[in-house]
């Protein structure tokens, strides 16, 4: 049941983000799939593979988040920037980031160097996904041509 919550509202945010940055109205339900899938991806791989390992799996996310926005951006012929961005969003450490100021207010340095550091890893990992998912899918595009 804890996944069927995450996933409505992992989607919803998504769909409602994708409001925000002007995706098409037509593809907003793809963009909340995006981000459901991404939230989904990242929530079970850090509870049941990971042992709670959020950059790890933010990194797993992030790549399943560029798969899917790959397949919908040929599927229909839509830019996959517009599936990508919206998708990314769920997985963005906003509370972490939260939390890093809060600490740095309160003059609690330590704390907020930890939260930072993680901020940190946290939002390369996702970089990293998304990078590393479109070199694997343009090198099998790239095999199936010359084949």
């Amino acid at each position: 049941m804890t996944y069927v919550i995450h996933g409505i509202f992992s989607f919803l945010a998504t769909a409602m983000f994708g409001i925000i940055f002007n995706s098409p109205r037509n593809r907003l339900l793809h963009c909340g799939f995006v981000g459901a899938v991404g939230w989904l991806v990242f929530f079970s791989s850090r509870d049941l593979l990971l042992e709670g390992d959020a950059v790890k799996a933010s990194f797993i996310g992030a790549f399943a988040v560029a798969v899917v926005a790959h397949l919908f951006s040929k599927r229909y012929r839509t830019p996959m920037i517009i599936f990508s961005v919206a998708g990314i969003i769920p997985l963005v450490p906003g509370g972490t980031a939260y939390n890093t100021m809060r600490n740095v207010m309160e003059k609690s340095y330590d704390a907020a160097t930890v939260h930072a550091m993680e901020v940190l890893m946290i939002s390369g990992a996702i970089a990293m996904g998304l990078v590393f998912a479109e070199v694997i899918i343009q090198l099998i595009f790239n095999k199936r041509k010359t084949a």
